[in-house]
This record gives structure tokens, sequence and C-alpha cells, in this order.
């Protein structure tokens, strides 16, 4: 026997010697120290806790009240909630473990004894009947989507290794739960349990949790909202994993089975402002705990605005407009009140998720009165001045010649500041730019908060007073808020927090441009020409408003406020499409009318301040200057004091020669006409009528045309007079007229104003206080 020992030992040694010099044994050898390197490396580059943590936990909105808005976190337009594992139901962990990995407390990374069984049954029936993918391999699959083939197999288990080597058990479990796919863009428990059944999840119960553990394993088959009796089967797998593995009998599963559950929409974890919330989580910083952020929205409001945005939409459906956004904004505080990105956040067929507040358009003219406001501070015009509405060409280095041209292809020739700006007309505005420079207003308009508007000035040239850049409505509704503020900058505030810590603005020393152009763009009767004088723009208390529609009716903007807060809208579609016979007064405007009245519709706001240290003188609208007997309209305007001596002292002249173009083309409409057309009053002129002159005054009403019959004069409906003469002479009454004229062949008609002024005058009569030139019959 011990011989027989002895031989054995002897045999042994000769093999592992024989081993070890040969070539097979050394590979062999070579092979196990490779693989115990391998699964020695991970824990070189082990992957902790804090190198996957999301940095979010659940954020709970609520509005400016304590009103709820909605929960959720989101990066990549994703609704994500983190919550410690502390605080997930016990229910749902056992649940998620017995369907997932019932010996994920037992195993490493790998599962071995899962992967041998697969195989063994794979083999056996020639296909994959079971997978073998533990928690942690999982968890390496979402923080790492890989192709499902054999490379991408060798880099999870690297991961899952990694992952294994820096984390323990409970550390990589939280991190699995709060990243599964349950359902649409809802990721991890916390959120689906919120959005689901509106509650947090550590009060899941066994019917709950295993509805929400059966997501998982395929959230698109398995969708609650679409597929509920798959879900159910995949539940009824889940309770009898749970009763195998000694988490519930057998009665507690079946109650858990039959008891009703009702999953709610996805779109209910948002009560109100979706693009709001979406876009406040991208600015939020990392909260320590459950963020809850009372913001600055007023829910009631909101809930207002989006209803009147898709309201909107339907009236202008047959229009092929789809597409709208609102901003509400508190002038004091900066504070958003209501942000609507879009008619409905939740329908993803109609590009519901793009926020047309945050999206970048171009704006059409809403930029002009910010060129206008430069000029002004920078001398280039007075307020008094006459600009040339004829046609004019720019001569562009590389491109075809530039001539802008107006919405209705005409011209008006010599225009007041304040007629071009309220009238939005295109050439008065480039040849300010001209005179202003593109470099200086761009610099201007970046001040102002246009951030995106970050190309050189040769880029945008002279059509950047037109709309040539592309803006956010975001941005707008701020630069629109220091114009209501005078001039004095201040940042748009959405959360609580962010008002109480904000440091008082100083107030603009110089505000007097802005409340010219506050004074323009709020005068209704220096816009009649472009919008009549009972636009959807003109409400009853004061408002300074500007629209805008971008080249081809692509978008339409009305931006405007009053003391108390500034109203942007956008209406128009967000694949790019042309809308049909659609401008800012007809798209944005009507949206903007509704939201401004119900803001104001228990509170009045204040009349905008009078530009200080100006004075009102009248001046012939055709000259600026001050009136002469020859001068056919006198109108009001403002000059600063230092203008007053030039203003008594006009130096003699007429128009210059960049009219003669325009004066050729009129005297065949104005004096050769065979149409009736009433010269005077002008269409949406108000005449001030001075104390003490009441009886003693008359208005003549002229008029051209060619006609051999008589003409039949009628004023608001009643009849004055039937008579060949072009003229004819009205006592001057206070009161809203219309004058009519008729012929056999022709008619016109006119809208004016008659108001008793304040304070005497200081010349005899009465004056027009604001006159345009229009005479087309509406």
């Amino acid at each position: 026997m011990q011989v027989t020992s002895r031989r054995l030992i002897q045999i042994t040694q000769k093999f592992w010697r024989r081993l070890n010099h040969s070539r097979r044994g050394k590979v062999i050898l070579a092979l196990l120290l490779m693989c115990l390197a391998v699964r020695l490396m991970p824990y070189f580059a082990p992957i902790r806790a804090t190198d996957i943590q999301q940095n979010q936990l659940a954020l709970q909105f609520s509005d400016r009240n304590g009103l709820p808005l909605g929960t959720l976190l989101t990066r990549d337009q994703e609704h994500t909630a983190v919550v410690p594992l502390n605080q997930v139901s016990p229910q749902f962990i056992q649940a998620i473990l017995a369907a997932e990995d019932s010996s994920f407390y037992h195993h490493g990374a790998l599962d071995l004894k899962a992967i041998a069984r697969a195989i063994k049954e794979a083999i056996h029936a020639k296909r994959i009947v079971s997978g073998a993918s533990t928690v942690t391999m999982q968890l390496a699959r979402m923080l790492d989507p890989v192709p499902r083939n054999l490379s991408g197999k060798l880099q999870e288990i690297w991961l899952a290794w990694r992952l294994a080597a820096g984390m323990n058990k409970d550390e990589i479990l939280a991190a699995y739960i709060n990243r599964l796919p349950m359902g649409g863009n809802i990721y991890g428990v916390e959120a689906a349990a919120r959005t689901y059944f509106s509650i947090p999840a550590q009060d899941l119960n066994v019917a709950q949790a295993s509805l929400l553990a059966a997501i998982p394993n395929n959230p698109t088959y398995f969708d609650p909202l679409a597929h509920w009796q798959r879900l159910k089967q995949r539940q009824k797998y889940v309770l009898n994993r749970m009763v195998e593995d000694g988490y519930i009998n057998s009665a507690l599963a079946e109650r858990a089975y039959t008891e009703k559950v009702v999953f709610q929409s996805r779109q209910r974890g948002i009560i109100a402002a979706p693009h709001f919330l979406f876009w406040l989580a991208s600015q939020q910083s990392t909260p320590e705990g459950e963020g809850q952020i009372r913001t600055t929205i007023d829910r009631p409001l909101q809930q207002f605005v989006e209803a009147q945005v898709q309201q909107v939409l339907a009236s202008l459906s047959a229009n092929n407009v789809h597409d709208a956004a609102a901003l509400v904004i508190d002038n004091r505080t900066g504070e958003v009140l209501a942000y609507v990105g879009s008619p409905n956040y939740f329908d993803e067929a109609k590009l519901g998720r793009n926020d047309g507040v945050q999206a970048l358009r171009q704006p059409g003219s809403t930029l002009k009165p910010f060129v206008y406001e430069l000029a002004l501070a920078k001398g280039v015009i007075r307020p008094n001045a006459i600009l040339a509405d004829v046609p004019a060409h720019y001569a562009i280095p590389g491109a075809k010649l530039y001539s802008p041209t107006d919405y209705t292809q005409k011209f008006q020739g010599p225009v007041r500041v304040r007629v071009a700006l309220a009238n939005s007309l295109n050439i008065p505005a480039v040849r300010v730019l001209e005179k202003v420079g593109v470099p200086a207003f761009l610099e201007h308009l970046r001040q102002l908060g246009f951030e995106h508007l970050n190309q050189t000035p040769e880029y945008y040239g002279l059509g950047l007073t037109l709309g040539s850049g592309e803006v956010s409505l975001w941005e707008l509704a701020k630069a629109y808020v220091t114009m209501a503020r005078q001039g004095e900058t201040a940042s748009l505030v959405s959360t609580i927090s962010q008002t109480s810590n904000s440091k008082p603005q100083t107030p603009n020393p110089n505000p007097i441009t802005w409340q010219l152009i506050i004074d323009m763009l709020s005068d209704n009767h220096a816009r009649a020409t472009a919008f009549g004088v009972d636009s959807v723009l003109h409400l009853p208390f004061p408002t300074a408003v500007k629209t805008g529609t971008s080249s081809n009716f692509r978008d339409t903007w009305t931006v405007g406020f009053t003391t108390d807060y500034t109203v942007a809208t956008w209406v128009g579609n967000f694949t790019g499409e042309p809308m049909r016979q659609v401008s800012g007064v007809t798209g944005a405007a009507p949206l903007w009318n509704r939201i401004m009245l119900h803001l104001h519709e228990h509170h009045e706001p204040e009349n905008f301040p009078s530009p200080q240290g100006l004075v009102q003188l009248p001046i012939c609208a055709i000259s600026g200057l001050k009136p002469t007997p020859d001068c056919a309209s006198v109108v009001q305007e403002y000059f600063y004091p230092a203008d007053k001596i030039a203003y008594e002292n006009p130096q003699p002249g007429g128009l210059s020669a960049e009219y003669d173009e325009w004066l050729a083309k009129q005297q065949p409409a104005t004096f050769n006409t065979s149409n009736l057309r009433i010269i005077s009053p002008n269409n949406g002129d108000l005449f001030l009528l001075y104390p003490g002159e009441q009886t003693s005054q008359k208005l003549e009403f002229k008029l051209i045309g060619k006609t051999a019959e008589a003409v039949e004069w009628r004023l608001n409906g009643e009849k004055l007079a039937m008579d060949t003469a072009k003229s004819l002479f009205w006592q001057i009454r206070p009161g809203n007229w219309t004058l009519e004229v008729k012929s056999k062949n022709s008619s016109d008609r006119v809208s004016f104003q008659v108001q008793l002024s304040k304070s005497k005058s200081t010349r005899r009569g009465f004056s027009i206080v604001n006159s345009q030139v229009n005479h087309s019959s509406p």
C-alpha cells in the first residue's frame, strides 16, 4: 500500500514537471493567469455610486399660491423621478426582484447558475428559452445601451463587473429602480407611482407594485394604457414568483390580482404648464432632498391662457394654422405668470412637445420699436421728424439689389416717425437703421437680451429691423418688459425664490426715448392707416402694442403691455408651413387681445407717463414744421425744448428730390381719378375742439374725382347735402363721425373723432391731433 502511494505521488510529480516544461502547459497556465487578470481588472476601474448619480430628486412644482402644477424631473424630455431606496415600498422591491433577479443578493455581477441553466435550456429546446441577465447587467445596459450581439454582451459584462467592483448591492438596486422604463417617457418607480397613481413610491401596495414591476420587461408591449390584458398576464407571473420566493402567500397574491387598479393617463402627472415645468427643470441645479419648487405661475391664469390658445387656433384652422405660444409677465417684478409652449404638449403626432416660447423664429416687425428708440437716443431722428416712405434701393455686395416694400406694396410718401412706427412701415424703418448703423443696432438688441442674434452685422444687414434674424418669444417678452419699465432692464423670474433674492433695480436715469416709443405704440389713431381705429389692438385701457409677420406668413407675433403686464403671443406652424391670409393682427393679435382683457377684467391699468420734459406743439403733418396757412393737416407732436427755436423759425423748403418718383406716381391717382375720394378729413383723424370755440368753428369736407352728377353727402347716416360742389362746411361738434360721399358710380367713406380739449388753446379754433392718409373704402 505504501509502495502504491509513493508511486502515485511520483507519477503526479512527474506529470506536473512535464506540464511545466511543455508548450501546452505554458499556454494553459498563461490562459489561467489572463482570466484571473481580466477578472481582477474591474477592481482597478470601479464605477461608484457617485459616478452614475442622477443628481436630481423628484421635483414637485406649485404655482405662486401653492396650487400644484405637477411632479417630475426631466432631462432630454423624460419624466424621471429619483428617490432613495428607503423611500420605495418594500412590496415593489420584492416584486421587481422576484420578476427580474430573485437571487440578486446571493450572486455577483453575473449569475453563473442562471447562465448554465439558460444554456442547457437553449440547447435542449434549440432556441433561447430564458435569459440570464442580472439586475447589475440590466443596469449596465441602461447606462450604456449596446447591440444585442456577442460584442455587445461582452461590453455589458465588463460594465457589470465594474459596477459590482465599486458599489454594494443596495446602491446597485437603487440606481436600477430609479432608471426602470415604465412606459412612454416615464422612468423610475417614483415617477411611475406619481404619474399613474398620484402617490409616492413608498405608498405602493402589492397590487400596484406587482403591476408596475411587470412593465419594465417590455414597456411598449406591456403599456398599461394601451395593453391592459397583456399587463395583467405579466402581473400574474410576477405575483406567482413572489409566492415562490416567499414574499407573499397565495391568498394575498389572488387578492392583489383581482384588486381593481386604475391607471391615470401619463399626462395627469402634470396639471398645468407642461412646457414651463420641463424648461424650468432643465434650469434647476441639483436639489438636496426632494425638490419643492414654488413657481411664479398663476395656475388659474395659466389654464385660461391654455384654453384661449386652443380656441384661437380652432378659429384659424381653415387658414392652415395649427400652433401657438403665449407668455405673460408681471412688469414690476419680471415674474412669469403664464407660459404656454404649444396647444397640447402631449400630442406627439402634432409636435406638441415643441416649445414655442423658446423656439427661434423670425420676429417680423416686432424689432422695429428698438431701432426707433436707438435712433431717438442717438439724436439721429427727432420726435417730429418726417421720414420718406418712397421706393428705395440698396446695393448689397454679392447679392441682388435690396428694395424693401410694405405689406400693401404701396408708398405713403412723407410720414411722421409716429405714423411710420405705429403702422409698421418697412421703408422708413430701413432708412432709420441705415442712419443708426447695423452694428450699433445689433449691439443694442444684444444688450436687451437677444442672445441668439449672434451672427455678424453683415450677416443680417438692413433686413435686421424687418426680422431677418431669429429670436425667441422669451427674448421678445424680456425686451418689451424693458420697454414697459422705460429702459430699466430686468431678468424674467420663474420661481418665488428668485423673486425674494432679486436685487432692487436702479431706475433708468434717461427714460425719455422709451416714453416716446411707448406713447407712439399706444396711439390708436396713429396706427389707423394699417389697422383701423377699432381693431383687436384697441383696448378700453392704455396699451402699447406691436405686431409682426415673418416672410411668407410663417410666423405672426403680437407683443404689448400695460403698466402692469406684458403679453407676448406667437401663432404659426412648428413645421414652418405658411399660413393662409393670416398676419400679425389676424393671427397672434386676437390671442393677445383675449389675454389682456382677462388680465384687466377687474383692474384698469394706469395711464402711461408723458415723455418727461417734452412739450407738444402743432406741426404740419407733411413737413413736420410749424403749420402755415397752406397746411391741410395739422397735428400735435412732442418736441425737445432745445428744438423750439428751430420750430419758431422754420426754414422754407418743399419736399426733397427723393420724393420726385413718388410724387410723379401720385398725380394721376390723386387728381385725374374718376373715383370719388375724400381728402379731408383723413381716415382716423382726431380733432381737438377747445373750450369757448364750440359754436364758431367749422370743418371743411373735401373730395376729389371726376363726376358730372350731384354727390350725396352723409354724416353718420344723416343726409347733409346733394351737390356737385367738391367741398362742404360742417359745424364741428364732439363725437365719433363717419362721413360718406356717393354718386351713381362711386363712393368713399372716412371716420374721424372730435373731442373737447381739457385745456385752453394758444391758437384759435381746433387742431388735428393725429392724421393718417387712407382713403380706401372699408
